[in-house]
């Protein structure tokens, strides 16, 4: 008993704990900020002790320069935004994102924190499979019942975030499972993961979960035989998967009819299964032409939809939206930055990509190997050809800033473990860090 409160007390100070509760409060709404402010508290006593500490982090300095990119994007969009209020208040919410990240680059500044903190997120996602599965057998979970067409699990039925959350961090739960397991570990593990992100029914997370099973399958094969045989075995699960909930469940198969009404070759049924979406994408490009430089203002698009709509479109005589405003962003990346922050935020976010890929290049293949979960959730996350939440928004930005801060110090943490350690043992190691780095600290 002692041992086990021991422990507990441990958790509580690792300096892991204010980073991963940014993940682990994502389905409680703003609780997931209590994470943030305690990284802001943590980066404020680093650079009270160690001035200087910048100095000596390059991936630190590599999220500097990203997070310029991204908040620069949105600076100048605020000048002469359409709601500059609204702008300039998410300007400001946005530096929150600078100690977020670094306090990930401090205090995961080892191969085996970095491990640890890959088997806390995987807890967390399986937290959440679990609590998805009893909603999907039971119609109830701790986030309530389900809505008619989707389930959504812990995050609740007003907030149906759990597909693309799912679909996003699931590298991590694959990445433990198999370094656990084995190979039929993360078989297991994408199965169990499959079935929810099916039925939370999410088009957007599916196609980032299909891409999420083509990294692992390449991992894992190594060589394009093998690739063409687990993406063929790949192919069957999913079919297989699918018929099953299309049969057995009704919000599966509510999804799967709107989907196909894009097969019925009419502008009409294209819209209907992209949810309004070619209306919105539409009004975009006009709003684009209109203020090709830097945009209508960040976070501006539903105060800008109504200039650029008909007098009847959908989203603008809605019910949900408030008075004036119409669709509340452009539902994909490319779109949602040209329109919001412009040709010159567009600019700014593809230097920042080039930046990134420059520096996973020059790292070398072993710490791209160390970083490969966080690379796949962050490159799934903005994968260009598909709809996309709006990655200016406080919660969807927020996990994409927590994603950022995690791969930067991922690319520069020295491997700590022995190469001839086994998987299983090397996972042990990692489960067990996450409890031992108050001590390792004090």
């Amino acid at each position: 008993m002692n041992s086990a409160i021991d422990s507990l007390k441990a958790a509580l100070r690792s300096p892991l704990l204010p980073f991963w509760l940014v993940v682990a409060l994502l389905p409680f709404g703003r609780s997931s900020e209590f994470g943030t402010f305690l990284c802001l508290l943590g980066v404020i006593l680093l650079f009270v002790r160690e001035p200087r500490a910048l100095h000596g982090h390059p991936g630190a300095r590599l999220l500097l320069w990203l997070l310029a990119a991204y908040i620069g994007a949105a600076l100048l969009s605020a000048f002469d935004s359409i709601a500059p209020g609204k702008s300039w208040g998410t300007v400001a919410a946005l530096l929150r994102y600078l100690p977020l990240g670094l306090y990930a680059c401090f205090a995961i500044r080892r191969g085996d924190r970095l491990e640890a903190m890959y088997v806390a997120v995987a807890g967390v996602l399986a937290w959440w499979v679990l609590d998805a599965w009893t909603q999907a057998l039971t119609g109830w979970s701790l986030g309530g019942h389900a809505e008619a067409e989707r389930i959504s699990g812990i995050f609740g039925a007003h907030n149906l975030k759990l597909g693309p959350t799912l679909a996003v961090l699931s590298p991590f739960a694959l990445w433990a499972s198999r370094r656990r397991w084995g190979l039929p570990g993360l078989v297991a593990a994408f199965l169990l993961l499959l079935g929810p992100v099916l039925l939370a029914g999410s088009r957007a997370a599916w196609l980032c979960y299909g891409l999420v099973a083509l990294a692992f399958a390449w991992r894992e094969a190594r060589s394009w035989h093998r690739f063409a045989l687990y993406c063929a075995l790949t192919a069957v699960a999913l079919a297989l998967a699918g018929s099953i909930a299309w049969r057995t469940s009704s919000r599966f198969e509510a999804r799967m009819e709107r989907t196909l009404d894009a097969l019925h070759g009419t502008h009409r049924g294209l819209d209907e299964a992209l949810t309004g979406r070619l209306d919105i994408w539409r009004d975009s490009l006009k709003m684009i032409a209109a203020h090709p430089w830097n945009g209508v203002g960040v976070r501006a698009f539903r105060y800008a939809y109504p200039q650029f709509a008909p007098a009847n479109d959908h989203f603008v005589v809605a019910e949900s939206c408030g008075e004036g405003e119409g669709a509340c962003h452009a539902h994909q990346i490319v779109l949602e930055i040209f329109t919001e922050t412009g040709g010159i935020g567009l600019a700014l976010w593809l230097a920042a990509l080039v930046l990134a890929v420059r520096a996973w290049r020059r790292v070398g293949a072993a710490a791209r190997e160390r970083a490969f979960p966080a690379t796949l959730a962050l490159g799934v996350m903005l994968f260009p050809l598909n709809t996309h939440l709006a990655f200016y928004s406080a919660w969807w930005g927020l996990l994409f800033a927590w994603l950022l801060g995690l791969w930067c110090s991922s690319l520069f943490v020295p491997a700590s473990l022995p190469a001839e350690q086994s998987p299983a043992s090397l996972l042990d190691s990692s489960r067990k860090s996450f409890l031992r780095e108050a001590s390792d600290d004090a």
